[in-house]
């Protein structure tokens, strides 16, 4: 059997023509070029301030470029200056804080001299009229004014004479001197047992422990460890 393939070419020819034709001839498909908008014109009053503004930084403009090799050295500069403020701001606080903790740990309350000898001898002439709760409540209520007044921001008014004792920031042996007190003073007051010589005497004896031993051992060290005289 023979084809005749020149048939079958010039067949398929004819039908893409067609098919070509019917397309371009379909109005809903835009051929043709589509020309752009015209740009609408910039008003007059616009153009009169965009040359007044190039006449304005024109200058200036020119001059920064320039001084631009001398300028960016100094806006490094500038630039570095800013980020060493921001460290010092963000570091400062906490060098101040450790500085602050460390003058506290050097410098740790006492009572001045001549309040611990007042507050002693005002005490023992209670106790020597036998008095000897008001004695031991004097040495708890004035040591608390003492601290009160040195260091106001660790007493609350509120503050019971077990929270002062407990009182972190307080010296060991303030802590330990505030406790003998305290602890007395709390069974003469809710226990309603009254105080004998020998309360008084722990009372005392912790007391002129913390206060007079630090004060002697302060007197040692800025007279380079000459010999320190403490009265009770």
């Amino acid at each position: 059997m023979t084809v005749n393939t020149g048939q079958i070419d010039a067949g398929g020819n004819s039908d893409a023509g067609q098919g070509w034709q019917a397309v371009r001839s379909d109005t809903s498909i835009q051929y043709a070029p589509v020309e752009p908008p015209e740009t609408p014109e910039t008003p007059r009053w616009l153009q009169d301030i965009g040359r007044w503004l190039e006449e304005m930084f024109a200058p200036l403009g020119r001059m920064l470029g320039d001084a631009w090799p001398v300028l960016k050295w100094v806006l490094l500069a500038l630039a570095i200056a800013a980020l060493l403020y921001l460290l010092y701001q963000l570091i400062a606080p906490l060098i101040e804080r450790r500085e602050d903790s460390g003058a506290e740990e050097e410098d740790a309350w006492v009572p001045r001299r001549e309040d611990a000898l007042a507050l002693l001898e005002d005490a023992d002439r209670l106790a020597a009229e036998g008095r000897f709760d008001e004695a031991t409540h004097l040495l708890l209520q004035r040591s608390v004014g003492h601290i009160a007044a040195a260091r106001p921001n660790w007493i609350e008014p509120s503050s019971t004479a077990r929270e002062i004792a407990a009182l972190p920031a307080l010296p060991d042996a303030a802590r330990g001197a505030f406790s003998a007190i305290s602890t007395r003073v709390e069974r003469s007051l809710f226990a309603l047992r009254k105080l004998d010589a020998l309360d008084w005497q722990a009372a005392r004896e912790a007391y002129s422990e913390f206060a007079l031993a630090n004060l002697s051992a302060r007197a040692l060290a800025r007279n380079g460890g000459g010999t320190a005289v403490h009265a009770e």
